[in-house]
This record gives structure tokens, sequence and C-alpha cells, in this order.
């Protein structure tokens, strides 16, 4: 099955999408909508320092997918750079053998 991949363009907006846990703790619905109507992530703050990232949970499959595929691709990658490759000929001829057709 394919599966349409589309990512949030929209940059990060450090006075919308940087907050403090105490804001989160305040203001948890605001955040949530904020998160749900942009797509964009929400960084948490304690103490000033990069704490944590809150995701809508549509955004953490869209990334969990992209990376299932990078991870496919990556002994693809390999074999190309190691030359393990044939042509289209000879792969489907090897395919019809093996396949029977």
């Amino acid at each position: 099955m394919i599966h349409h991949i589309s990512y949030h363009t929209s940059a990060l907006s450090p006075s919308e999408d940087i907050r403090s846990v105490t804001d989160l703790k305040r203001h948890t619905r605001e955040i949530l909508d904020h998160i749900h109507t942009t797509g964009r992530p929400v960084f948490l703050t304690v103490n000033g320092r990069a704490d944590s990232v809150l995701l809508d949970v549509k955004e953490y499959e869209k990334l969990i997918h992209a990376g299932n595929i990078a991870r496919l691709l990556a002994s693809a990658e390999q074999d190309v750079e190691q030359g393990k490759t044939r042509s289209f000929h000879t792969f489907i001829q090897e395919f019809k053998r093996d396949n029977a057709i």
C-alpha cells in the first residue's frame, strides 16, 4: 500500500512554538489546539532550556513512516555504492525464470 506523505512546511514560530512547562500546565488545551491546528511541534522548556517536544499524533505517524522508508532505502543505497546492481533487462529475465512466467 502506498501512502501519500505531506509535511507542513510552516517554519517554526519561536513566539508560538516554544513554551515553558509552566505555560503548558496553565494553558494545556490552548497549546494542544495550536499543535493540532498548525501541525507544528511545540518545544517545551524547563528552567529556560529545551526539554521536550509535543507533536500531533498524525505528524508523529508521518515521521515514523518516513523513518521506515529511509531504513528500507538504506540497504538499497549500500548495494548501489558497492556496485551490486544489474540492468533492468537482466532483472526481468531472472524474475521470469525464478517465477516461471
